[in-house]
């Protein structure tokens, strides 16, 4: 099956009832025994944010606004691919695939769509336009799930290749935080021949290689990798290994879901101690529907499972162009001398002046520009 079929978001009624009921009926936790976050996501807030969800959250604006990007899905590798695909009105544009991670979703690049495929719209040049392709990952929003195993990184990257190709793309850069990273990555070393070069955030498979003291921008990414050891890595032990048991509680429970998420914006952004510094409400509720609406939270958690569990994947040397931006506030932050051994043509590199792990949806202009200036070394 080779179809395109366009594709609206259009959740039921029954299943916006259902969800304010559970909202409505949570059972909740006594609060926390300390006054931040080092328990985990404050009762209060969360209480608030599901209030705010179920009594004054206007899905249908929200659903309206997600839909104003020309949506569609296909089957690749048996497998229905959701994406936003849309094309520039400038005909020189270059075709950019752009791949979200983990909590993440295609919500994430909804304030960069217009001015990477419109520049001149925005304040920019034509020279730097793209024809935009999201897709959303296998198991993850309106993408189908997965029904066996074997969908890790490197079968997500091959079906990225199919879809450029599908869409007429025969040359095309990518760029990609988080997951979207790793397979950013794994496209690149894959299908070179047709992808022109990559831009990541993240390079979290690169291991540190320190030759005596430190540097400062090595000490910077060591102190990182303690803390998510530390203190920040326990969902992922858990997806990596019982996504599963996981997604009981998750699927059943708004607030549940919500909470699992949310704390991620609080720990993973550049948002001066509390999320909505940087996001509205709305915002962080329209990605965590997407999680919702679709039931994907056991789905979404075996990428974990794929990539850390039994199988380890397979790490890749990239040989085309490889830009990379650091947000200062980014998980691990990435290191130049580490990733060198795996990117064999590092060919730009930023240093940000703000932002965190989201980059597209924290900081939307940084992020246009970085992707206008990387992507111009190689139209």
């Amino acid at each position: 099956m080779t179809a395109v079929s366009p594709f609206r978001i259009a959740v039921p009624d029954a299943v916006l009832d259902d969800l304010k009921s559970r909202l409505r009926n949570t059972r909740w936790p006594e609060a926390e025994l300390v006054g931040d976050w080092s328990q985990g996501a404050p009762l209060k807030w969360i209480k608030d944010i599901c209030t705010y969800w179920a009594e004054q959250y206007d899905w249908r604006n929200r659903e309206a606004l997600l839909n104003r990007f020309a949506q569609f899905t296909t089957e690749i590798d048996g497998l229905g691919i959701h994406f936003i695909h849309t094309r520039s009105p400038h005909k020189e544009a270059m075709p950019l695939i752009i791949t979200h991670g983990w909590p993440g979703s295609v919500v994430e690049f909804h304030k960069v769509i217009g001015p990477l495929v419109d520049p001149v719209a925005h304040g920019g040049n034509a020279a730097d336009a793209f024809h935009v392709v999201c897709p959303s990952l296998p198991g993850f929003g309106f993408s189908a799930k997965p029904t066996t195993t074997g969908w890790g990184v490197d079968r997500i990257a091959r079906v990225w290749a199919v879809l450029m190709d599908r869409l007429g793309y025969a040359r095309y850069g990518a760029q990609g935080g988080d997951w979207g990273s790793a397979v950013t990555t794994a496209l690149g070393a894959l299908d070179g021949d047709h992808c022109a070069g990559i831009h990541i955030t993240l390079a979290m498979a690169t291991r540190p290689n320190v030759e005596g003291k430190p540097t400062a921008e090595e000490a910077r990414a060591l102190e990182g990798i303690k803390h998510y050891a530390d203190w920040d890595s326990g969902y992922s032990k858990q997806q990596a290994t019982r996504p599963q048991t996981l997604g009981y509680a998750l699927t059943d429970s708004p607030s549940g879901q919500a909470a699992w998420i949310l704390e991620k914006y609080w720990a993973w952004t550049d948002c001066n101690g509390h999320p909505e510094n940087i996001f509205t409400r709305d915002e962080l509720l329209d990605n965590v529907m997407l999680y919702w609406v679709t039931a994907s939270a056991a789905s979404s958690a075996r990428l974990y499972w794929e990539s850390f569990g039994p199988k380890r994947r397979t790490a890749h040397t990239v040989k085309v162009p490889t830009g990379v931006a650091v947000f200062p506030k980014e998980i691990v932050t990435p290191v130049r001398k580490w990733m060198e051994a795996s990117y064999a043509n590092i060919a730009h590199w930023s240093e940000m002046p703000k932002g965190g792990h989201f980059a597209a949806f924290e900081q939307p202009d940084l992020f246009v520009k970085e992707v206008r200036d990387y992507f111009r070394k190689i139209r």
